[in-house]
């Protein structure tokens, strides 16, 4: 199981005025978190409550339906191409990243076993979109296209212009190189894809996209390049048990929730930094951003009062942002907790020889990249409590499957309970809606030509 150490937060490592002091708040909170935990599985699978994420790893249904088709298409195409944006793909960018051997995409078929590259277009930048375009052999490449309501501009333009590249090349066997992963029953995209026969998975109901990479929109693309399923889904299973705990003590989710809240409400410490000291665990900290910024930041609470609350979240990596962030971390404002990510066993371990041994850097020779990477990790944590900074640290055994989902699944937990805490609406994404409202009407969408004629007259010659 991953650990959650929590010390360099207390008022008795960073003194009072930058630190909490732990055992007393726990004890304050204890009922208060006990009823929000107990209450979050109660309604988890009642409808509307937007809390059906917590039964994603019991879908035996789903995952089966995942590995069939997985198993079906093996050895069929040499890519797989993603459709998608925010979390249509930052919980498969992570998960994929962190699960696939490095540089998958660089590997020969032969060290990639014969599996399938992987690419997630997850922006609309034209140049990308074209360089990706012209490189990929679209015959030989798979096309998972995600969007709930397929109403999504920005991922529905991608497969407008895929589809038609599709089509020229293949006819009307192109839809057996499309995979659509949309709601059930309705929207733009469960239609095209009836219409078309585009093989289909389901975008479950109540559950909103940045806590959605446990269903299919993550475990298709996953199983479609190889990785196991099986362990993912323990890996949540077990951590889903573990966090049903009542009690603070027990619970790490509670725990981290607990402390961003107080931090950044008694201590005004609003900015979370979430910073892996593993390299594949580098967009975990994209994945953290949408979660916590998206959940968190809301301008009403739940009972209509204008609030404009919500912890920034800033993504890093160790130990290339000790080189770019932490002095800004230790001397700048007080105002962050920092999130270190520790791995102790990586998969392979890299001896540094002992070439230069008068030169001074004979300390280096005989030791590890291993050690080096875990020693910068300690040390910085411990420089940051030197200058009264809090820090927490999650530590994985190792980065594999099951661990990985605990941690993305603790973090679900994590979110959901700091929005109780907070008094918002966890999953709703108003300031998101306003935007996309202005896109259709700028663009041209039917039904949007009123905001239309006022949006010119805000942007003015802009």
């Amino acid at each position: 199981m991953i650990e959650l150490c929590c010390r360099n937060v207390d008022a008795k490592i960073i003194g009072h005025e930058n630190g909490l002091e732990l055992e007393k708040e726990f004890a304050a909170y204890k009922d208060t978190i006990a009823s929000i935990i107990a209450s979050l599985n109660q309604r988890k699978d009642k409808p509307g409550q937007w809390l059906q994420w917590m039964n994603l790893g019991y879908n035996e249904e789903t995952i089966w339906y995942v590995k069939e088709y997985a198993s079906m298409v093996k050895d069929r195409f040499e890519n797989i191409l993603v459709l998608g944006i925010g979390g249509s793909a930052l919980g498969g960018v992570a998960l994929s990243e962190a699960l696939l051997k490095p540089y998958w995409n660089l590997l020969s078929d032969e060290q990639r076993e014969g599996l399938p590259k992987i690419f997630f277009l997850d922006n609309i930048d034209p140049d990308t979109m074209s360089g990706l375009l012209d490189i990929l052999d679209l015959k030989k490449t798979l096309v998972n296209v995600i969007t709930k309501s397929g109403s999504t501009a920005e991922i529905m333009s991608q497969f407008m212009i895929v589809k038609d590249r599709l089509e020229k090349e293949l006819g009307d066997n192109y839809r057996y190189n499309v995979v659509a992963t949309t709601d059930k029953r309705t929207g733009i995209l469960r239609q095209i894809a009836e219409q078309e026969g585009y093989k289909t998975f389901v975008v479950p109901d109540d559950v909103g996209g940045r806590f959605s990479v446990f269903s299919a929109v993550g475990l298709l693309p996953l199983a479609l390049v190889g990785i196991e399923i099986d362990p993912i889904v323990k890996g949540i299973k077990d951590m889903d048990l573990a966090l049903k705990n009542t009690d603070i003590n027990e619970n790490i989710a509670a725990q981290n929730a607990l402390i961003h809240y107080l931090l950044d409400v008694k201590k005004g410490k609003n900015l979370s930094v979430m910073m892996p000291y593993s390299s594949r665990l580098k967009y975990v900290s994209d994945w953290y951003v949408q979660l916590w910024a998206e959940s968190l930041g809301k301008n009403k609470d739940i009972d209509g009062n204008d609030v404009n609350i919500g912890p920034t979240p800033i993504k890093a990596l160790g130990v290339t942002d000790q080189h770019s962030q932490i002095q800004l971390y230790n001397e700048g404002p007080n105002n962050k907790v920092i999130n270190f990510i520790r791995v102790k066993e990586f998969d392979n371990t890299l001896e540094i020889p002992n070439i230069f041994e008068y030169t001074g850097l004979n300390y280096l020779g005989g030791k590890t990249i291993n050690q080096l990477l875990n020693a910068e990790a300690d040390s910085t944590r411990v420089a940051l409590a030197d200058y009264q900074r809090p820090t927490v640290t999650i530590t994985l055994p190792k980065v594999d499957g099951y661990n990985v989902a605990q941690l993305l699944y603790m973090f679900e937990v994590q979110t959901a309970i700091a929005g109780e805490l907070y008094g918002i609406n966890t999953f709703n994404q108003p300031g998101v809606e306003q935007a996309k409202n202005y896109t259709y009407a700028l663009m041209g969408r039917a039904g949007y030509e009123d905001s239309a004629r006022v949006l010119q007259e805000k942007m003015g010659s802009v």
